[in-house]
């Protein structure tokens, strides 16, 4: 096969520029070209060869010159074209020296022109003919770059990447049709803004002789249109010019380009970022917040002038908290600005009190539905509380949705991208976004800049169509014999315009439109808080471009090299050294420091949507924020000032169910987040006086919860109180009791001479009668809140009491029994005999003292005490006595008991004396009432708690004490005082017979039938 290859060059020569192209032609396989550029009066010349690989064979070659001076030749020179270029090459380049450098170039370009080389046929045979071959090397496409540039007689170019479009138009089938740079629409006068602040900083700086003086910058302006793939265009283009897509060569006109200011979104400028730090071009953001991009490894080269998200984030969840908002919403542009902020915010929001309601994601290419699915989130949730953090662009499609669906009551806290934006900060939005909380930015009053804006003439430079399209975006008109678009929306089923693509007017513009007039965002330097950020970007690259000049060799900080570079001839890494390790400088009376990470920290505003006297939305400051470090910071608001957009005007509230009122706890909810919880009421005893408790808290033991469960009360406390209508019924039982047994001590008393009273020991009966009185007012001892003098008292009396009476009235069984028993004994005789009525009193005594020992005993050692008794009912204290030791008490008690058990028995052995008047028989009754009543009380005391235990112990001392009362008393009162017949000493004595059958027998004779005759003794005292 013949193979041919033609070399051909071609010269064009141009103001202090040479540019060589050659171009290899083949017939079969493409050939790529080689570039060489060499500028004339440059300091750092170059001719840059790549590869040149012929077709089919193994020649390979680069060589690249370097101020004239050939280097890495890779192998050796086999073939004769390559050798004859490079030969004459070095022979023009030590011409050069002798000879002009306007005749150099053009003998070169002459020479080089007339040069045509053959390659010798490779092969059997060769073409002479040959084919005629077509260039194979071409540009796959150019970029529609719309824009600003002025790098006219400027040393150095700064670039700038700003969002003077909202979007760009999608292609339906872009593989149905070649590849074109998408085209941009809906002019973003905001945007424009921030390029003429750009512009103007630029302007400012070349005038002050301060700051690189003698320099003259110059700026490279290019549309993002908002997107990535645009904003990937003109990082590009910073790097290869416009007219090649390769990314080795700058190939653009003008002076070179020393950093890039942009790119507006936090995505914009990760994109652009990742492109420009290859190269490590410094760039500098003026309103991406991204926290990705403090990542030095990923970003070495990103600085920026606004606060990292870190900043806000903390602020707005500092500001959830200060308010008590328990249920918050989050919203979030689709891209790395939302995503990463509302999940910097979760991180600092989210704890045990507060919890995330929802999160939806706005979607970057317009979609009715999927925002009607986040509008339909926001209304079905109970979160009254949203985050948006979205820039205003991304925003505003959910806004105009939102409004077609009559949202209302909903509490914003907007991100510092949209709070202030005009694009949002509209009246007929205020309904829905009225009273929204905002982060913005700090602001900065720009000299000069409100003129500079009105200093806008489209009609004077033909190729600014960027002016002529704001014109007539401005003022709804179409520039005369101009063809561009404006006022138009390519997008599919858009709310409020669904079937409407050209919004443009017929009005034609004249060019005399008053622009001082215009009334919107472009002109509003009321709030100027990212164009401040602009400008605050330009004088960054200013100042490092400043350091860099400034620097005194031998105190650089360069170690390859000279230690300090020239103004006119850098490094793109020697400027970021001074951008990143020394960016302090001042703007507009602002200090500015930009750390290592490229991150500044500066105070936020906490703004307030309220509607001004004109009824435009005015931005009112509530408080701020201020973090100068990771670790220090201040927050500060007034709550007095903030406009609440509710029916109520006061502050809302943001949860997930229903506040749980004091008397409640939270409960949680299986597979709900800890914010929605159930409302559980306290326990008794337990008491929440806070909304939304989450546990109750006990009282204390003399407290108990009142039946709202909201506050501790005294418990309910119980004894036997003397107002009590069961205390004053047993006190006058009590009282009657006492005063029959004085009544019997009053009969007895006057009727003390007569045989009755006189029999069987006068003195033990009125000792008896006042043991009787003791024992029936100690139970008023009982009744009362109990005290530690009454417990002891009570007990103790009642022993010593009814130890008293039993005594006695076991003095007077004994001497009964003793009568009984000699009726067939005379051992029993001569006892009864010997039992004289200072032996029944001794009985008494001994039994007396010995009781008197026991109680000693028992008070001295664990005496009862008063005992607040809150085991059998949590809801009263029970005041009762504590008896102390049970042993003492059981032997206490016990005595009286062997007592009665003797008086008993021996009354029972007396029963059937046969006398006129038997006592032993009704001591015997009085002791058997004595112990059904004890024996009754033993399980009806047990039974039994509080002040009716009392009681129970009170209706037996009662009872008891009428059953001695009464059986022993009552039938001799009955005798003296109804019978007073039979109240004489031969009745008594037996000696004298009664027809009174209605009366009972006395015991006062004991008469003895003995060989048939009567033996009667009367007992007297």
């Amino acid at each position: 096969m013949h193979e041919k290859m033609w070399v051909t060059p071609f010269l064009l020569v141009g103001e202090g520029a040479v540019l060589l192209k050659i171009v290899v032609i083949k017939t079969t396989t493409t050939f790529p070209i080689l570039p060489v550029l060499h500028r004339r009066g440059c300091a750092l010349a170059a001719v840059a060869a790549k590869r040149i690989r012929l077709c089919g064979s193994s020649w390979d070659q680069s060589f690249s010159f370097i101020g004239g001076r050939t280097v890495n030749t890779r192998e050796p020179h086999k073939n004769p074209l390559l050798f004859f270029l490079e030969t004459a090459i070095i022979s023009f380049q030590r011409l050069r020296v002798k000879m002009a450098r306007a005749k150099f170039w053009l003998l070169t370009g002459l020479l080089m022109q007339a040069l045509y080389v053959f390659e010798p046929t490779r092969g059997e045979e060769d073409d002479t003919a040959g084919e005629e071959g077509e260039e194979e090397c071409r540009l796959l496409g150019k970029f529609d770059l719309r824009g600003y540039v002025n790098a006219e007689d400027a040393m150095h170019v700064i670039g700038g990447m700003f969002p003077m479009h909202f979007r760009t138009i999608l292609e339906e089938d872009p593989t149905s049709t070649p590849p074109n740079s998408p085209k941009c629409e809906g002019f973003n006068f905001r945007g424009y803004r921030w390029v003429k602040a750009m512009i103007h900083a630029i302007n400012v700086i070349n005038k002050d002789e301060d700051l690189l003086p003698g320099i003259k910058l110059g700026y490279q302006i290019y549309d993002t249109c908002y997107t990535m793939s645009k904003t990937v265009e003109n990082s590009l283009a910073f790097l290869t010019g416009q007219n090649e897509t390769t990314p080795v060569f700058r190939c653009s006109t003008g002076a070179p380009l020393a950093a890039v200011v942009g790119a507006g979104g936090s995505t914009l400028s990760i994109a652009s970022s990742r492109i420009l730090g290859l190269y490590y071009f410094p760039q500098v953001g003026y309103a991406s917040s991204s926290l990705l991009l403090t990542d030095k490894y990923q970003f070495p080269t990103y600085l920026r002038t606004i606060p990292s998200d870190a900043v806000q984030s903390k602020g707005m969840a500092d500001l959830v908290h200060h308010f008590g908002w328990r249920w918050i919403g989050t919203i979030a542009a689709d891209d790395d600005y939302g995503k990463y902020g509302v999940k910097a915010f979760k991180e600092k929001v989210e704890n045990t009190y507060t919890c995330i309601a929802f999160s939806e994601t706005i979607p970057k290419i317009y979609s009715r539905e999927k925002l009607k699915k986040v509008v339909e989130t926001i209304k079905n949730s109970t979160a009254t509380v949203i985050v948006v953090y979205s820039s205003d662009i991304d925003f505003h499609p959910l806004l105009e949705e939102m409004m077609v669906s009559n949202i209302s009551s909903k509490t914003w806290i907007a991100s510092e991208a949209w709070v202030t934006s005009a694009l949002i900060a509209r009246p007929e939005y205020f309904p829905l976004l009225g009273g929204a909380i905002g982060f913005g930015v700090r602001k900065g009053d720009i000299p000069g800049l409100k003129e500079f804006l009105l200093d806008v003439r489209p009609g004077e430079d033909p190729e600014d169509d960027m002016a002529i399209e704001f014109w007539q975006s401005a003022f709804n008109c179409t520039w005369p014999n101009a063809n561009i678009s404006y006022n138009t929306d390519n997008r599919k089923n858009v709310t409020g315009h669904e079937n409407r693509v050209n919004f443009a007017s017929d009005v034609l513009c004249t060019g005399k439109e008053n622009l001082a007039e215009l009334n919107n965002t472009y002109l509003d330097v009321s709030e100027l808080r990212i164009t401040y950020n602009v400008y605050k970007a330009v004088y960054a690259v200013a100042y490092g471009l400043e350091q860099l000049r400034t620097c005194e060799p031998g105190h650089g900080p360069f170690s390859s090299g000279p230690d300090c570079t020239k103004i006119d001839e850098f490094e793109p890494w020697q400027l970021m050294y001074y951008m990143k390790n020394k960016m302090t400088f001042s703007v507009l009376g602002e200090d500015v420091h930009i750390d290592d990470k490229g991150d500044v920290y500066t105070s936020y505003d906490i703004l307030n949507w309220q509607k001004g006297e004109n009824g435009e939305v005015a931005f009112v400051p509530v408080g701020t924020f201020n973090m100068t470090t990771e670790n220090d910071m201040e927050f500060h608001i007034q709550n007095d000032s903030i406009f609440w957009n509710n029916p109520a005007g006061a502050r809302p509230r943001s949860t997930c169910n229903l506040n749980c009122q004091p008397g409640y706890r939270k409960g949680i909810l299986q597979g709900k987040p800890s914010c929605c919880y159930d409302c559980i009421r306290c326990a008794e005893g337990q008491i929440s006086n806070i909304t939304d408790a989450r546990e109750c808290t006990g009282c204390e033991e003399d407290y108990w919860s009142n039946n709202e469960r909201n506050k501790c009360v005294l418990k309910e406390v119980e004894y036997l109180a003397y107002e009590d209508a069961l205390g004053i019924t047993l006190i006058a039982l009590s009282v009657f009791g006492a005063l029959v047994v004085l009544s019997v001590t009053g009969v007895y008393i006057k009727f003390r001479n007569t045989a009755l009273v006189k029999a069987n020991d006068r003195e033990l009966s009125f000792l008896i009668q006042f043991s009787l009185v003791g024992t029936l007012m100690t139970s008023i001892l009982f009744i009362g809140k109990p005290e530690d003098w009454s417990c002891m008292s009570r007990q103790v009396t009642l022993a010593l009491g009814f130890s008293v009476c039993l005594s006695c009235v076991l003095g007077k069984t004994v001497t009964l029994c003793l009568t009984q028993l000699a009726m067939n004994s005379k051992v029993a005789e001569k006892a009864r005999m010997l039992v004289k009525p200072i032996c029944q009193k001794i009985i008494v005594l001994n039994s007396v003292l010995t009781q008197v020992g026991i109680v000693c005993a028992y008070l001295i050692l664990n005496p009862p005490r008063m005992y607040k008794n809150t085991q059998f009912s949590i809801t009263k204290i029970i005041y009762e006595c504590n008896e102390g030791s049970i042993l003492y008490l059981c032997v206490m008690f016990g005595f009286d008991v062997f007592l009665a058990i003797l008086s008993f028995l021996t009354a029972f052995v007396a029963r059937k004396l046969p006398n006129n008047f038997n006592e032993a028989k009704f001591v015997t009754f009085g002791m058997l009432v004595f112990f059904i009543v004890w024996i009754s009380f033993v399980p009806a005391y047990l039974s039994t708690r509080g002040k009716f235990k009392v009681a129970v112990e009170i209706f037996a001392i009662l009872a008891s004490s009428f059953g001695l009362l009464g059986c022993i008393f009552v039938p001799k009162c009955y005798i003296i005082l109804l019978k007073p017949l039979r109240n004489t000493e031969e009745i008594v004595g037996g000696r004298a017979a009664t027809n009174d059958k209605s009366a009972p027998p006395t015991s006062a004779s004991c008469t003895s039938e003995v060989n048939n005759t009567t033996v009667s003794t009367v007992l007297e005292d």
